[in-house]
């Protein structure tokens, strides 16, 4: 069974390493600066709490607001996946800590902004695990901190964050392009807002582009169909694994489209 403390001194990955075998050249557990060794050992992030003091439900709290859908099961699945391992205690339950909120909050924002798959950010993950401090990588937020309410996105605000007109936003919606919750927005829009006004640029209005967001429905439904079956499972494991299918059938599907694209502007050459 894994200790709390043993896995301070292994990170998220491998082994634990006794503490005399990881500060021998010392003899004191710190560098020639005075600096913590099990600290510079370990993976991305440093400088946040390794105590795992966090149950399942804690973790939930944390990331809820900035993502709403993470649940039990998408935590287990990305467990399985060796994305995080959280400590276990005698009795079984899992305890994360601080740093295993980061780590999660970095997996789950690759999934959403960046349509990124599990086995991509795994490398990458590995890679800031292998240089810690590099500027490359992203700033950890505190893990014990909310994450700021989700933001209302109006009409109004769509335009100024995509820099296109309010009328053009409204535009969009009428179009179907931009589906609204009453008279607000998903985070989405802006994206689409801000696309949208480019391709303005040449003469594509909003009316030309209803074809393109009737193929998306299309290919979402088909990825619903084929998660289906493993969504209405009971087991968390199961449900855990439809959305990562969904995610990484997304960014096929993206993929596929932009190289057919590619290949027609090619054609046209």
């Amino acid at each position: 069974m894994t200790t709390g403390a043993a896995r301070d001194h292994r990170g998220v990955h491998g082994p634990a390493v006794p503490r005399h075998d990881r500060a021998q050249d010392t003899g004191h557990g710190q560098d020639e600066n005075g600096h913590d060794q099990d600290d510079l050992d370990a993976p991305w992030p440093r400088g946040i709490s390794r105590q795992a003091t966090m149950r399942i439900s804690d973790v939930l709290r944390a990331l809820g607001q900035e993502f709403p859908s993470v649940s039990h099961s998408k935590l287990r699945f990305l467990e399985e996946q060796g994305l995080i391992e959280p400590v276990r205690t005698p009795s079984g339950y899992r305890q994360y800590s601080q740093a295993d909120v980061e780590r999660l909050r970095f997996v789950l924002t690759e999934q959403r902004d960046s349509y990124m798959p599990l086995k991509v950010i795994k490398e990458r993950l590995a890679a800031m695990d292998a240089d810690p401090d590099s500027a490359e990588h992203p700033a950890p937020r505190l893990a014990g901190v909310a994450a700021p309410a989700r933001r209302r996105w109006t009409a109004q605000s769509v335009a100024d964050a995509a820099g296109v007109t309010e009328e053009f936003v409204q535009d969009l919606a009428r179009a179907g392009l931009l589906p609204a919750s009453g008279s607000t927005f998903g985070s989405g829009a802006v994206d689409v807002a801000r696309i949208a006004g480019a391709l303005a640029e040449f003469g594509i209005e909003p009316r030309h582009l209803r074809s393109f967001r009737t193929s998306a429905d299309r290919q979402v439904a088909l990825v619903d169909q084929v998660v289906a079956p493993l969504r209405s499972q009971q087991a968390s494991a199961a449900r855990g694994r439809a959305a990562s299918m969904a995610s990484d059938m997304g960014e096929l599907f993206t993929r596929l489209h932009a190289a057919w694209v590619r290949q027609g502007i090619d054609e046209l050459g």
